[in-house]
């Protein structure tokens, strides 16, 4: 699809991060679609930057493999592979893994009280057929255990790769399997409020790996 042309510009004086989450964001919800060519022109008159923040937002989405740049030629957004969405999922399962093992002993009745709200909606969203609140609601119930690890490497290995499985959230939530995702955050609520570490962790792996590939989803029926 063409460069939208109605975007609110960016504040000048924000950050280059903003430039890169907002084109990330574009990739993820599909406003930027797979096979789309990037001239950073474009997207900076888009954005209402420089080409600079443009130019690096670009690198850092190819280390994450959400597209494609060859020096001197086009830059397009990826089509995820199979083994892409597989060895993000790995990492990310890991990053929750780790974030569960550092925050357990540290969790408020707060914390976990959030982290039930967020259920909540979660369930409520997929009930509704509302996948945005869902990986909303989502997002929230994990970030608990991320901000109170408070593991700064942690948050940034899962800034870089969680948004490359964003497509396979996308059919998991909206499919019958969304449901079965709430009852297994229940789980890891009751674990985490046990401080039964070990079965955390074990669920926070489970909660991310159980997430389809492009390939889990063509084969559904």
């Amino acid at each position: 699809m063409p460069i939208p042309q109605d975007a609110p510009a960016i504040d000048r004086r924000l950050l280059r991060d903003d430039v890169y989450h907002r084109l990330r964001d574009a990739i993820v919800d599909g406003t930027l679609a797979p096979g789309e060519q990037l001239r950073d022109l474009d997207l900076a008159a888009w954005l209402g930057v420089s080409r600079t923040p443009v130019r690096e937002a670009l690198l850092r989405l190819a280390e994450a493999g959400l597209v494609a740049a060859q020096p001197g030629r086009s830059t397009v957004v990826s089509s995820l592979s199979e083994r892409a969405v597989r060895e993000a999922r790995d990492v990310v399962a890991a990053m929750h893994r780790l974030a569960v093992r550092e925050s357990v002993g540290n969790l408020s009745a707060e914390n976990l009280d959030a982290m039930r709200a967020a259920n909540t909606r979660f369930r409520e969203a997929i009930a509704a057929g509302d996948t945005e609140a869902a990986l909303a609601a989502d997002d929230e119930l994990h970030d608990v255990c991320v901000r109170v690890a408070a593991n700064a490497a942690l948050a940034a290995v899962l800034d870089q790769y969680t948004p490359v499985l964003r497509r396979a959230e996308r059919l998991q939530f909206s499919s019958v399997a969304g449901p079965a995702s709430a009852d297994r955050h229940d789980e890891l609520i009751a674990a985490l409020a046990a401080r039964d570490a070990e079965r955390a962790e074990r669920i926070a792996a489970t909660v991310w790996t159980t997430l389809p590939t492009q390939d889990d989803a063509t084969a559904r029926p």
